[in-house]
């Protein structure tokens, strides 16, 4: 890593790539394998090196907030959720969300990921983001103590063993996590013995991007950037903001624009401009977020933007900030009965539990090498079946009023075909539901001697579709985040079933006995119309968002095509998951691997 910016302003680098997150560290480190070729990666964030903050598990959302590791960007009233405004956090430094994420590793439903291939998008379906996984990840198996305690369930045959980023179970909050799958499989939900080969409709347990080695977190930085530090042809400069991508003036013989290099600031009281060169390619993998910002920045986006901001149009490409989805998600939090055996990551609000904690981390003991792990994915209609009907015709005129009043994007009404499609299909998720094993609702505060357990449920497949554009020259000024939460009404009704069914849990056994009270949103939230203002008012995202810079046709709104390159360019590529056209029912960081992992392959073939 250099600190110094002088070694690399006004130097030539054969790849110039934008943001050191999670798929950018990855395509740096695989990109630099190669010792014929140079790469220097910008990163506007500190290093934020073996930081206790980061690297010891069960701290989830410590450092949420925190402007030393999260850019907390907010959003825009969200005039269909009661003006509520929300925190997008991100990840600040070295790895980027990698080190900020509750470290969930979770594979989406093989027919997610075909679906983004049948939008145009040949190479990008499951078998290939089987391959990739299975590239990026060293699956530690469980011990035997772990699987006779646990009953953990895998199939290794089908797991990588020799990636960077080691994957693992973690301990299991035992009391939260056996009686809620026990409880679903009484529910009708079946049993998932490998949710790792495309079928996640179940139950199950999941693994945490954690290294049993060390007892910590792996991540884009230990994995990918401290592994490869030394390496003479890969430097990684922090504190450098990229301010704008640079072009030849000359278009080349077929028209398309060709990155010479970006133009980045650098220094904390009065940032300078530097510029660094690119022999090769530009890649930007700044995000969802920061993403489309760049380019339009750049003078790459929808012209009535970039006009707004009096920046030059250099390509007129409409998508660019367009079609954003983001997992919403709605808290419900109960009290268990006291005689309960007490296990939560509560107890680490007491300092003097936490300095114990800490101190048993470093004998590669307790709490900190507990995960998130009980998890489950199923169809609307196993969670409401009197219900489902009515609500996937609800889903179903919204998209026929869509389409006949013409107005609609290009490219959208084959996206909600295909997510109307799963939604018919009962062997496909549309539900999400996982244990947080704390209290994690914001309408009450928990009391100290008590013993808690939150269930997030989690809005899938969103049918809103927000933006995210730049509102000034200004690089250093976070863009206009507008997710248009709810715009699509069926979106709060999907979150409306999901609450009913996470409260219904309440009459099944093994639950009804451990649970002394449902806290928020409380008994006395029984109707549709107080569940969903509970929801307007309590919702946050689950820090996924996707689809500002889609891979889609470029007739289709697309902004890159299935070689990740942006239209109209000859050598600019985004790899991030602003790239993902549709969301996927998964949390996003193995996607974002995969991303980073198959561009490089794709950059190194054109070659």
């Amino acid at each position: 890593m250099s600190n110094n910016v002088t070694d690399v302003a006004n130097s030539t680098f054969d790849y110039v790539i934008a943001g050191a997150g999670t798929a950018g560290l990855t395509l740096a480190a695989r990109l630099s394998e190669d010792p014929s070729v140079s790469v220097v990666v910008l990163e506007a964030g500190p290093a934020n090196l073996n930081d206790p903050n980061i690297l010891m598990l069960a701290q989830y959302g410590k450092t949420f907030g925190n402007p030393k590791y999260d850019w907390f960007f907010p959003t825009v009233k969200q005039r269909h959720a009661n003006d509520k405004v929300v925190y997008w956090s991100r990840g600040k430094g070295l790895g980027g969300s990698s080190g900020l994420n509750f470290a969930c590793w979770i594979s989406p439903p093989a027919a997610d990921m075909d679906a983004i291939e049948l939008l145009g998008n040949p190479g990008w379906g499951w078998e290939s983001f089987a391959k990739y996984a299975r590239k990026v990840e060293t699956f530690n198996e469980p011990t035997e103590e772990q699987v006779s305690k646990y009953h953990f369930t895998f199939n290794k045959n089908g797991r990588g063993s020799t990636g960077p980023i080691q994957v693992a179970f973690t301990d299991s909050f035992h009391t939260h996590d056996a009686p809620f799958h026990q409880t679903l499989r009484n529910m009708g939900i079946k049993a998932i013995h490998d949710p790792y080969s495309g079928d996640i409709t179940g139950t199950w347990a999941a693994n945490s991007t954690f290294d049993p080695k060390t007892f910590s977190r792996s991540y884009a930085a230990t994995a990918f950037y401290q592994a490869n530090e030394n390496r003479p042809n890969l430097t990684v400069l922090t504190g450098a903001t990229v301010a704008r991508l640079l072009f030849a003036d000359r278009r080349s013989p077929n028209d398309n624009l060709t990155a010479t290099g970006v133009e980045f600031l650098s220094g904390s009281d009065k940032p300078q401009a530097y510029v660094v060169h690119a022999r090769k390619e530009v890649i930007v993998a700044t995000g969802t977020i920061k993403t489309p910002q760049l380019l339009e920045l750049s003078g790459i986006g929808r012209k009535d933007v970039l006009d707004r901001i009096g920046i030059d149009v250099k390509l007129d490409l409409p998508g660019v900030g367009e079609n954003v989805q983001e997992h919403n998600f709605a808290g419900i939090s109960f009290e268990f009965k006291d005689n309960v055996s007490r296990e939560s990551l509560d107890l680490l609000r007491n300092p003097e539990f936490a300095a114990q904690q800490s101190k048993l981390h470093g004998e590669h003991k307790g709490m900190h090498g507990k995960g998130i792990t009980a998890f489950s994915y199923f169809p609307l209609s196993v969670a409401s079946p009197k219900e489902a009907p009515s609500v996937i015709a609800q889903a179903s005129k919204f998209v026929e009023e869509r389409k006949a009043s013409g107005n609609l994007p290009a490219g959208l009404a084959d996206q909600y075909d295909l997510q109307l499609a799963a939604l018919r299909d009962d062997t496909l998720p549309d539900l999400e539901v996982a244990v947080m094993p704390s209290f994690f609702t914001t309408i009450s505060a928990p009391q100290p001697e008590k013993f808690y357990t939150s269930m997030v449920a989690i809005l899938s497949h969103p049918l809103s579709r927000g933006t995210i554009h730049a509102v000034s020259k200004d690089p250093m000024q976070n863009p206009e985040i507008d997710p248009h939460a709810f715009e699509c009404d069926f979106d709060l009704e999907m979150l409306v079933q999901h609450v009913k069914f996470v409260k219904s849990m309440m009459n099944v056994e093994p639950w009804k006995s451990l649970v002394a009270r449902e806290v928020d949103p409380g008994p006395q939230c029984t109707t549709d119309e107080a569940m969903r203002e509970y929801i307007k008012n309590t919702h946050g995202p689950v820090w996924h968002a996707i689809g500002s810079c889609s891979m889609l046709p470029r007739e289709k709104q697309g902004v890159v095509d299935p070689q990740l390159k942006v239209y109209g360019t000859q050598n600019l590529r985004i790899v991030d998951l602003s790239i993902l056209p549709l969301h996927i029912a998964a949390h996003t960081q193995a996607a974002a691997y995969v991303i980073g992992e198959k561009a490089a392959d794709l950059i190194r073939a054109a070659q």
